[in-house]
């Protein structure tokens, strides 16, 4: 786990966003906190040569608009034409005809290398059913130990189909390429309480895979964790009287100070269906 923050701070990786403007700001943060440095650009004009200075993308439909939705598909195939990392976040999709739309020509023109979506969003993608309840997950889209392996296995066919890693994130986030599931139990519920944790952690995953691209499945299963690390490291330094400002705050205060040796200490991961042959480790 330890590694990939160190090799996230060694490269510093320069991440293209194309994200909401409700979040912006937390995105450029928490990428700097990182390690990584983040360049926001939406303007289709300057798509091809942002994207040329870039080791990564991150496509967020947070605020979409047929501007910026023009602007997703031509950077996000330059960026894969390029080989660069490719982060979506489906933000809503299911929600409106214009996401969806925006969503599947993305996931067909440019191939992301990697998803991230709450479940909801994950499950429009991969089975067309259901939808976000605006920009969450529906009300019962959660993971739970007693639902996590059917979550589990809807999500490992569906990275199987668009051979790419997909994060689903909640309570307890999943992570699969196709081959391997590892449940991430890092988190808290503070996390879900302030907006953009989920854009955040788009940001977080986009750095860490430009750093590891060798690596993804793993680079991405650090990056989960890390966002998990930092949000019960920020819970825990809140006194009486803070609340959700005061943590969106110490969240960033801990991914900037966060530790190698803290994220190897503190990951807790369980491994569902580790690739065959292999030993279903992280390291």
């Amino acid at each position: 786990m330890g590694h990939f923050l160190e090799r996230v701070r060694e490269a510093r990786p320069l991440v293209h966003f194309i994200t909401n403007f409700v979040t912006v700001n937390d995105c450029a943060n928490i990428t700097l906190a990182t390690g990584a440095s983040p360049i926001m650009a939406d303007a289709p004009e300057e798509m091809a040569e942002v994207t040329s200075i870039c080791d990564a993308l991150v496509i967020n439909m947070g605020t979409l608009n047929a501007r910026t939705a023009a602007s997703m598909v031509a950077a996000g195939k330059a960026a894969s034409k390029a080989g660069h990392v490719v982060v979506f976040d489906p933000v809503g999709a299911g929600v409106s005809a214009l996401r969806n739309e925006t969503a599947h020509n993305i996931l067909q023109e440019v191939r992301p290398t990697l998803i991230r979506g709450n479940l909801s969003e994950i499950r429009y993608l991969a089975l067309g059913l259901g939808g976000s309840h605006g920009v969450d997950a529906a009300q019962g889209d959660s993971v739970t130990i007693d639902n996590i392996h059917t979550h589990a296995d809807m999500i490992l066919h569906f990275a199987r189909r668009q051979q790419c890693v997909v994060v689903a994130s909640g309570p307890i986030d999943i992570v699969s390429d196709g081959r391997k599931v590892f449940c991430v139990h890092n988190g808290c519920s503070f996390m879900g309480r302030i907006t953009g944790t989920g854009c955040m952690a788009s940001g977080v995953l986009a750095a860490f895979a430009a750093a590891g691209r060798d690596r993804l499945f793993e680079a991405a299963v650090a990056a989960t964790v890390c966002m998990g690390v930092a949000g019960e490291m920020a819970a825990r330094r809140l006194k009486k009287g803070e609340g959700t400002g005061s943590f969106r705050t110490y969240l960033l205060d801990a991914v900037s100070c966060l530790k190698p040796r803290e994220l190897d200490r503190q990951a807790r991961l369980e491994c569902l269906a580790p690739e065959k042959g292999g030993e279903g480790n992280v390291d």
